[in-house]
């Protein structure tokens, strides 16, 4: 089993990034995928989840109307969209494969891409 993310990188303030998250191993359109994101010394923190079928989406407060969540079951690879990037946002962003759209565990987890918002 695999998750891969790509797409991190360095980006200025109000600008964009697209992360991907390749999965293989596993039926990747069963799950629920997540993205969570941990910046130096915070908790890890649940950025935004889509359902197996993408019905259901949500996102924490901090990043509704800036990142958007999808999927494409036929290439097994989830996406965050972020735009208006904030230097708070800077973190390793990792996605993560689970049976439940917004909850503590979960079943994969990927490597992490690095995320660094600054100008």
């Amino acid at each position: 089993v695999q998750l891969v993310e790509s797409g991190g990188g360095l980006v200025q303030p109000g600008g964009s990034l697209k992360l991907s998250c390749t999965a293989s191993g596993f039926t990747f359109r069963w799950y629920v995928m997540r993205w969570y994101r941990q910046a130096p010394g915070k908790e890890r923190e649940l950025v935004a989840a889509i359902s197996s079928g993408s019905a259901a989406i949500k996102y924490v407060d901090s990043v509704r109307g800036r990142f958007t969540i999808s999927r494409d079951n036929a290439k097994n690879t989830a996406y965050l969209q972020m735009n208006s990037l904030k230097p708070e946002d800077t973190a390793a962003y990792y996605c993560a494969a689970a049976r439940a759209l917004w909850a503590k565990d979960f079943t994969y987890w990927g490597q992490g891409t690095q995320v660094t918002v600054s100008s």
